[in-house]
């Protein structure tokens, strides 16, 4: 890969993680995740061979299914508050909805299943991007809306990756 590429990528997956940590509205929120995704998916594949390719199209099938999720939810909040804006989390389904979105972008148990999958078929400096900076967006939205999601549904969640993890 063409190393001024590489730099462009990396300068669109910091922005797109520093768009959602800084966001107060839910597309903005929405498109920083969608930043985030479509620049690592080519860091991913920076060695291309048949497994980098493989491990690129199961993390953007579980990442793009998880981002039409945290769209429905968005939606159905917006419908339910008449706002955009992310502090506004009243109801029961969307904040369920975020949780699970949130979740399966984390990959945490029991949506864990394409983590080892992808990480196994990345080079080293791919993996490391995808395990640690990839992580932080999601981590940054939970926190802010941590009083508003479902805690029982978070709790069971952890429990399980406590369980899967050992």
């Amino acid at each position: 890969m063409n190393p001024l590429t590489f730099i462009i990528l990396l300068v669109t997956i910091f922005s797109g993680t520093s768009i959602v940590l800084m966001s107060t509205h839910w597309f903005m929120t929405w498109l920083g995740f969608e930043m985030n995704m479509m620049a690592v998916i080519p860091v991913l594949m920076k060695k291309y061979n048949p497994r980098s390719m493989e491990a690129a199209t199961k993390y953007f099938l579980t990442q793009a299914t998880a981002s039409m999720i945290l769209m429905l939810a968005i939606i159905i909040n917006s419908m339910y508050s008449g706002q955009w804006t992310i502090m506004n989390m009243e109801h029961f389904i969307p904040s369920t909805l975020i949780t699970i979105a949130l979740v399966m972008k984390l990959g945490l148990a029991p949506f864990h299943f394409w983590v080892p999958e992808v990480t196994q078929g990345v080079s080293l400096n791919s993996g490391l991007i995808l395990l640690t900076w990839q992580k932080i967006a999601p981590l940054a939205l939970m926190y802010q809306i941590y009083s508003s999601m479902n805690t029982n549904l978070l709790l069971l969640m952890a429990l399980t990756s406590i369980m899967v993890g050992g």
